[in-house]
């Protein structure tokens, strides 16, 4: 995962403006995998502010990353976060769905350059119930999308093949039988005392 954080961002750098956007790129090794957190500025440098679509900036940077880790066999998941300003006075549209629908476009920008559609194993919107900054609920940075490049079991792992395929997953006939379970012993009947 080390080598994988160096080469995304090597990928990256050629990028317009990757110099100005480094701070708000974040790279992480975690007991999950590599995170890479897209963090938001007051300017909105990711997504405008209320809006689910990604700007042409973050479109770009999905789109190398897509290439990259669409060479790999590991799994994918997308996370999306909003401040806890509220997103509306709407009853039917706020935080939650903003959230999910940002990770949801990422998700679809990924797969249309390069990620493919199994790699994918869960989009998640947090809303602020995840903040990055609890002291400040409302500061941009705890806006943000979130890719988590997981560890691979080594069996699949060593199943990839080298033009990005998987095999098909094992047929529950091919499953291991279980171990044998011996019966409980019965259980007695016990009089109470008098």
């Amino acid at each position: 995962m080390a080598k994988l954080k160096q080469e995304l961002l090597k990928a990256m750098q050629p990028l317009a403006d990757f110099e100005k956007l480094k701070k708000q790129i974040e790279l992480t090794l975690t007991p999950e995998g590599l995170k890479i957190e897209f963090i938001e500025d007051p300017n909105g440098t990711f997504f405008e502010n209320g809006k689910a679509q990604p700007t042409t900036i973050l479109q770009n940077l999905l789109k190398v990353l897509s290439a990259e880790v669409g060479k790999l066999p590991n799994p994918v998941s997308i996370e999306g976060h909003t401040d806890s300003k509220p997103f509306s006075d709407s009853r039917t549209y706020g935080n939650w769905e903003l959230s999910t629908d940002r990770a949801n476009a990422a998700r679809r920008i990924m797969q249309d350059n390069g990620l493919r559609p199994h790699q994918i194993v869960q989009v998640r919107g947090y809303a602020d119930q995840n903040l990055r900054n609890p002291q400040q609920p409302e500061d941009a940075s705890n806006r943000r999308v979130t890719l988590i490049i997981q560890y691979v079991k080594t069996e699949k792992a060593a199943a990839f093949t080298s033009n990005g395929s998987l095999p098909p997953a094992k047929q529950l006939n091919d499953a291991p039988t279980p171990p044998a379970i011996a019966p409980a012993a019965p259980v007695k009947d016990v009089k109470p005392e008098k």
